[in-house]
């Protein structure tokens, strides 16, 4: 089962754990409607909509509002270093949470007394947490963009707001920051580097690399990079091996955002809608 951990921007919604599921442009959770537009809840709805290809609709998530003061995170922090995870949930994504260190390293301990420690994810503000605490290398894959990458290619930054210029400087390359990045013990086993090109890339460097369709538009909706989270998440949760499972969940991010014939008034719902079908179009691609 796929386990996802996030925050909504929605004070109202207090710590809910629970199966959730997808009605017209919300999530369900524990009878709570959330509305899909990004963040978060787009990952959810992406991942739902890639299971459903493969018949599956079990996921947990584990939510709760925060409005970036961290009240929500750490709640949900909380809840995961003292409560048990369900030993069904055997791959686990962490998007967006406040950073904190002491938080992370705690949960991360949990995990480890795991008998079965399942498959860990990051994005977003955990991924930032796994960096400043030195612990990137538990993980099995982050996704970050090149924004992110530079975070984690910068061996001095002590938060992303102090990544060196030089680093963020647009010559500097994909695969430079990525070398750097292991170079310096701050980047998951496997990355998926979201951007104009995707790249996936482990510590031997290129695994393979995604350029095309290029649909210009998509650079102006929020939640594309929240999607292709939550894609490479769903087939990983599946069984996949993860750099196939990024190959493909970049092809059929891609695909499906080109099917939404978007515009920079699309929705990312409308993108969402069209990811079952890029997903069959890929598997009947795959040799």
């Amino acid at each position: 089962m796929l386990g996802i951990v996030g925050t909504v921007p929605d004070l109202s919604l207090n710590l809910t754990v629970g199966r959730v599921s997808l009605e017209a442009d919300k999530i369900l959770i524990q009878g709570r409607p959330v509305p899909v537009n990004r963040g978060t809840p787009a990952l959810i709805g992406a991942a739902l909509q890639t299971l459903a290809v493969f018949g599956k609709s079990e996921l947990t998530a584990f939510l709760a509002g925060d409005t970036g003061l961290g009240q929500g995170s750490r709640k949900i922090y909380h809840h995961l270093v003292h409560e048990d995870l369900a030993p069904e949930i055997q791959t686990l994504v962490f998007h967006y949470l406040q950073p904190d260190v002491d938080w992370h390293n705690r949960v991360l301990f949990k995990l480890a007394e795991m008998e079965n420690r399942p498959v860990l994810i990051a994005d977003a503000g955990f991924m930032y947490a796994a960096k400043m605490s030195g612990q990137a290398g538990s993980y099995d894959l982050f996704t970050p963009d090149a924004g992110e990458l530079a975070f984690l290619a910068d061996e001095t930054a002590p938060h992303p707001f102090y990544t060196r210029g030089f680093i963020l400087h647009t010559d500097n390359r994909v695969p430079d920051l990525v070398r750097r990045a292991y170079e310096h013990e701050n980047a998951a086993r496997y990355l998926l580097v979201k951007g104009s090109r995707d790249y996936i890339m482990d510590e031997t460097g290129l695994l393979s690399s995604v350029e095309g369709p290029s649909t210009e538009a998509m650079e102006a909706i929020g939640g594309t990079g929240d999607t292709l989270t939550g894609i490479v998440s769903a087939l990983i949760g599946i069984g996949m091996k993860i750099p196939e499972a990024a190959l493909a969940a970049a092809r059929i991010n891609r695909l499906a955002g080109l099917a939404a014939a978007p515009t920079p008034a699309t929705q990312i719902m409308d993108i969402i809608a069209q990811i079952p079908a890029a997903v069959e179009t890929i598997l009947k691609e795959a040799p």
